[in-house]
């Protein structure tokens, strides 16, 4: 059985107006996570994703191979999971 972890990540760079949060959104879908991902006012982007580590690492390596969006830098924490959360959705 996988072990599931929760990630709390902040993204900084070209992350808003270039169709991140549908990206992320889309891709933590194919992979089965859940989470959420919103923009911030600073410009940076925050996603929470759970799931298991290996459809983490795809779900982010999808994010870094869209030619519109241009990640600078990352920052990723491991926070505890939510256990009744059952999709990942976009907050506004």
């Amino acid at each position: 059985m996988k072990e599931i972890v929760r990630y709390r990540m902040s993204f900084t760079g070209r992350v808003q107006g270039v169709g991140f949060r549908y990206k992320a959104s889309h891709v933590a879908n194919q992979f089965s996570l859940t989470g959420y991902v919103k923009n911030e006012y600073d410009g940076s982007v925050t996603v929470e994703v759970q799931g298991s580590e290996q459809e983490i690492y795809m779900f982010l390596k999808s994010l870094g191979q869209d030619r519109y969006i241009d990640i600078h830098n990352m920052d990723k924490e491991r926070i505890p999971l939510e256990d009744d959360e059952r999709r990942f959705i976009v907050q506004y």
